[in-house]
Formats: C-alpha cells, structure tokens, sequence
C-alpha cells in the first residue's frame, strides 16, 4: 500500500493511494496515518477494503507529511562513504546519530524557507524507516519485522548552523519544514530489498544527487538494531538513513540553496518530492504561525 496525508497543514486526513493513483480518504476507518495504524494487524486490516468503495480526496489535493505525531525523527549522518569523501570526514566506524526536531517534518511539495541569517542551506535526499511495532534490543536479523514503511525524506541542512555554531548538529537540522517526508510511506511488503533503492535530486532542473542504497556503510537492518540498544524505538518514529555524495556542501566551490531555486527528489517507488525555496517572511510566515498556536483564553 502507498499511504498518504492530505489537507491543509494540521489538518491532514489518513489516505491511500489506489491502483489509478487516485487518493483515497481513509478517515472513515482510521483516525490518521501513525503509531496506531502502522502496527502489523492495523495494516493487514487496511489490506482487505475495497479501496473503490472510499471516497476519493480532491484532485490536486496538498499531500502532508505522509506520517502523522511522529515521536521521533532519528538520523544517521555520513552513511555513504563517497558522500563521507566528499565532505572530508573520515568514514565512521559506527553509525553517527543525531536528531532533528519533529517540528521538521513537512509535507513533499511544501516550500522550503530560507531562515533569517541562513547563509548555506543545502538538500540531502534519502531513504526514510517508519517504524511499525516497538523495537528495543532488536537483533539485526529481526530488525526489519519492526519496520512498516519506507519513504522519501529530504534531510535539509543549514551547514552553517550544523557546522561552525557551538554544540550539536541539531540546530541546523531543525528549521520549521526542513524534513519533508514523502509523498507516501510504502508499507514494507511491497519494499524488496531497502538495500537496492535508487535516488536522485535535482536543483533547478540539474542532476546534483544520485546513489543506491546498496552502497550505505550501515544497511536498514544494521541501524535498527544498533538504534534499539540505546533507545526504545516506537510505532511512528522515522529515521533517516544518510544521503549519496552530491549535496551542496561538497561542490567546489559549495553550492547553496537561495529563494527561488527549485528542488526534485525522488525514487522509482517511493515518488518524488518539488520543493520551491522561498525567503522568510514574518508577517507572512511567523505572526500566522505563533497565532495559530497562541492558547484560546
């Protein structure tokens, strides 16, 4: 099944995708795509209606993040060793873990904002692990019965915020939108082998990315395992497995997003993610957002 989100931002509904490509709602059946549809028997039971009989969303609908209240957004940094090179970092000998903020999480399409004082925002495309039942102390041989899906997630990165401010990578990987997700999550028995699944971006209409899987230092099943003995993984946490050499930050000279530019991801399962770069605009961006959020007293 292809699984999806879809509405205005904050308020998606579940849906699926049917054999025309048609999206389906499903909030007649289940409250939402997350922890409580992922598990094994929720999905199998999603397996069995008559996707012709729900009624479909409308065309042209805006797709969200394809997973809903993730708990947590895990990454693993430098997974590839080209992409390790091009960077100047040695390859690691053990995953590199670090988080970004689940306010990251956006939908495929949605624009990418150029922060205040952003200087050297840069795109990694890849392969997403949505977590589908509890994993903690998982052997690797096991790992991958805890995994429901597989989607496309764009690691956006401010390398200056990462890079040269003080303390850990996460600020310049948490900026509001920058871990678009999607178009839909892939639920795993229709995923072969996560360990053979191309991947392409594109700036501007120019090829900048393009890798596979099967060349990833740590595979699928090796970052579970290792993942759940240092953490109770849960039903709806996403990880990001690292990206294939080409992202901005290793051209010579670097290459950087500015507003304008236009961004496409994408994999031949998975589908493909448009993103247009804009600049910050508070009036426009920030007073809508805090207002929207602001307590009703």
């Amino acid at each position: 099944m292809k699984l999806v989100r879809f509405g205005a931002r904050g308020s998606e509904k579940p849906g699926v995708i049917d054999a025309q490509g048609v999206v389906r709602d499903l909030s007649g059946v289940v409250p939402d795509i997350d922890a409580r549809t992922l598990s094994p028997a929720a999905l199998a039971r999603l397996r069995e209606i008559d996707l012709a009989t729900l009624p479909a969303a409308p065309e042209g609908v805006r797709l969200g993040a394809c997973v809903g209240s993730i708990p947590n957004l895990v990454c693993i940094g430098l997974n590839y060793s080209d992409h390790a090179a091009e960077t100047n970092t040695p390859i690691p000998s053990q995953p590199v873990v670090f988080n970004k903020h689940t306010g990251a999480a956006a939908g495929p399409n949605d624009a990418l904002i150029l922060a205040p004082g952003s200087v050297k925002l840069d795109w990694e495309v890849e392969l997403a692990v949505v977590i589908g039942t509890p994993a903690w102390h998982v052997r690797e041989e096991d790992a991958l019965r805890h995994v429901a899906g597989y989607c496309l997630c764009n690691d956006v990165s401010e390398r200056a915020w990462q890079l040269e401010y003080e303390g850990q990578w996460t600020k310049g990987k948490s900026y509001y939108g920058y871990a678009p997700l999607g178009p839909w999550l892939v639920t795993a028995d229709e995923v072969p082998d996560p360990q053979d699944m191309d991947l392409w971006l594109e700036v501007n209409g120019v090829q900048r990315q393009s890798g596979n899987t099967r060349t990833q230092i740590f595979g699928v099943a090796h970052i579970v395992s290792y993942l759940s003995r240092f953490m109770a993984l849960a039903p709806g946490d996403v990880i990001a497995t690292g990206t294939p050499p080409g992202v901005g930050l290793g051209h010579k000279p670097p290459l950087f997003l500015k507003a304008g530019d236009r961004v496409a991801l994408g994999n031949p399962l998975l589908g493909e993610q448009r993103q247009s770069v804009v600049a910050y605009d508070d009036e426009a961006m920030g007073a809508r957002w805090r207002e929207a959020r602001l307590p009703q007293l």
